[in-house]
């Protein structure tokens, strides 16, 4: 569902494009505007694959902006094809969720890895050190597919996700294994998933979003669905009372993979407890 708002980037001028990006660009990480630009780009890609470059291409998105820059709270929105990224400031806070971002296919002909290879790595590097018993634990289904799932677990559009859009502020069960039950050296595997999640926020600000997540490392759960060997495609949820992340691999849309598969992908960030778009903080704020 794409929400025509503020100004399509493919119908500026370049130098608006331009102050857009430079927007985007000053509030993200660099490693964070990277990954963003690379999304746009690996749209374009397929919009060639497919040869509909009027429909996709690395500038059909929608930037708004909210309140006023550096007077009170104010932020952006870059919104289409793969992507809906939100920068909220608040005081000294910034907040980058919501955020969906994916591809497909996830990489192209040229030497980049695919768009999560870091975090996919680190997340099969998770699975298969678990134990049998955490396993039996963090596992919830054996395939991205698996018939046990219950009627209305896997939707049309968002398959396994379960924070998409229209999601906000859902109650969602928790899944999977405890982070009390993962060794010192699981638990910073899994910190450095979450950290991948929150790359596009400056060093400074990922830093105090890693501590919150830290308090709550008790209440953190991991759970994957799917062959831990990354021989299948799979799914895996990071959830507490201040983060709700997931990847999932998803069947073909515009290519032709009936079934799911690893080179499309969709990730999902989101602050549990009111705080997408920095609803808390603002509250607070207002208090």
């Amino acid at each position: 569902m794409f929400f025509r708002t503020g100004l399509r980037l493919e119908d500026q001028a370049d130098a608006v494009v331009a102050a857009i990006l430079a927007v985007v660009e000053a509030s993200l990480s660099a490693e964070g505007y990277a990954r963003t630009r690379e999304a746009m780009e690996l749209n374009g890609y397929l919009g060639e694959l497919v040869d509909l470059p009027t429909i996709m291409n690395d500038r059909s998105y929608w930037f708004a902006l909210y309140g006023t820059p550096g007077a009170g709270p104010w932020g952006w929105q870059l919104f289409g094809h793969h992507m809906a990224v939100h920068s909220v400031f608040v005081g000294a806070r910034q907040v980058i969720a919501p955020v969906f971002l994916g591809a497909e296919p996830a990489l192209s002909d040229d030497e980049r890895p695919p768009l999560f290879d870091a975090r996919e790595r680190t997340a099969l590097e998770l699975a298969a050190s678990l134990t049998d018993d955490q396993r039996s634990q963090a596992v919830v289904y054996r395939s991205v597919l698996d018939p046990a799932m219950p009627e209305g677990r896997r939707h049309p559009a968002d398959e396994r996700h379960v924070a998409g859009a229209f999601r906000d502020n859902r109650v969602v069960p928790y899944e999977g294994i405890a982070a009390s039950e993962l060794t010192t050296t699981q638990w910073a595997l899994l910190t450095e998933i979450i950290e991948d999640f929150h790359l596009l926020l400056p060093a400074d600000q990922r830093l105090l979003a890693l501590a919150e997540v830290e308090t709550h490392r008790d209440e953190t759960r991991f759970c994957w669905y799917g062959a831990t060997d990354g021989t299948q495609p799979f799914y895996f949820r990071i959830q507490s009372p201040v983060i709700l992340a997931e990847l999932d691999h998803h069947a073909g849309v515009w290519l032709s993979n009936r079934l799911p598969a690893r080179f499309h992908v969709h990730t999902t960030l989101r602050l549990p407890n009111g705080n997408d778009y920095g609803t808390a903080f603002i509250a607070a704020r207002n208090r």
